[in-house]
């Protein structure tokens, strides 16, 4: 079984977060993030957004959401998110269950991005105390279907988060994916995709990106600071030897390795896309600007294609399946696909 295009979770640790470990597995330090590793990685973090920030750790990016969210939102509010977003359909309930029952309420978007008029009139759904309060937005960066948020377009739903006194979380498991692409396009910098655009908190994905086994939840509005070491703490996310989390994430920051890998992974998600539109039948859904591909497949190519181990899943609307490049895709297993899909 081949699963380079399963998932970008199938890959392995990169080499800059495997040396990392290592490095952090010679001699003692202080536990519970009270190591230099820890402090090194917080450093990084402010260096790459431009700005003072908090930074905690988690081990998977349903526990950041859940967290980021449950400082943000009451159980008596609401957190508008799209209905496609991993909070909404991958978390088990997780958000509502770290929040203590803030309602998730879903809404349309092409291309799997939040529409700010659905948002505003999402705003004003209910009466009074009878309906849960609008507490945050949540949008996903890059998105379930492979699209990025650009900076305006953030800009558009914070505007619309602050006349109705919201947060805005952004799920950015993806966010190097989406980072990576709109350097490229619109010389947007990290900052320019977060605070500066209003976002209030990040759960930045680090497996996606290479890492092993963490997350990091990025702070930039103080309001939801307080106390949130014990809300890490008590949903069991706080690790005993943090700074092997840690090292990782200052060997990718320092080094800038986040985004040569998400870059990667963008480039040979093009490339596997502009291969599979040579062949008969096969049409993009979305377009491809992060690391997933997203494409209508002919219904005999399918099977086929399983049958020689390819494994990949439908995704969305019917005959539509996704690939995904993880940051080692390689150029010849790509060809080797399309070499397959031609058979």
């Amino acid at each position: 079984m081949n699963y380079s295009f399963a998932s970008d979770n199938t890959a392995g640790v990169c080499p800059e977060a495997w040396a990392a470990l290592e490095s952090a597995n010679s001699g003692y330090a202080p536990s519970y993030g009270d190591d230099e590793w820890t402090a090194r990685a917080r450093q990084a973090f402010q260096t790459i957004f431009e700005t003072d920030c908090t930074v905690h750790f988690a081990f998977n990016g349903t526990m950041a959401n859940a967290l980021a969210l449950s400082a943000a939102c009451r159980s008596y509010q609401s957190i508008f998110c799209h209905e496609l977003a991993h909070i909404e359909v991958d978390e088990c309930g997780a958000p509502e269950f770290f929040t203590g029952g803030s309602k998730l309420i879903p809404l349309p978007g092409d291309h799997a991005k939040l529409n700010p008029a659905a948002v505003e009139a999402a705003t004003h759904r209910g009466h009074g105390v009878h309906f849960p309060k609008p507490g945050a937005i949540s949008l996903t960066q890059s998105t379930e279907l492979g699209s990025v948020y650009t900076p305006d377009e953030i800009s558009a739903l914070s505007v619309i988060a602050r006349r109705h006194r919201m947060f805005v979380h952004m799920d950015g498991a993806r966010f190097a994916n989406a980072a990576a692409s709109l350097a490229e396009t619109h010389r947007a910098s990290p900052a320019d995709l977060t605070w500066r655009a209003g976002v209030d908190v990040l759960s930045f994905g680090g497996t996606k990106n290479g890492m092993l086994t963490t997350e990091a939840v990025v702070i930039f509005n103080p309001a939801l600071s307080a106390d949130f070491d014990r809300r890490v703490k008590q949903s069991g996310q706080l690790a005993s030897k943090q700074r092997f989390a840690a090292a990782q994430w200052v060997a990718m920051l320092e080094s800038g390795a986040w985004l040569r890998h998400a870059a990667h992974a963008n480039a040979m998600a093009r490339q596997l896309a502009q291969g599979l539109l040579a062949l008969p039948g096969c049409e993009l859904s979305h377009p491809v600007e992060s690391n997933g591909v997203f494409i209508k497949l002919p219904d005999a190519l399918v099977p086929k294609l399983t049958e020689r181990g390819w494994q990949f899943y439908p995704f969305g609307a019917p005959g539509v399946y996704r690939f995904m490049c993880s940051w080692d895709a390689k150029p010849e297993v790509i060809d080797a696909l399309l070499a397959a899909a031609r058979a």
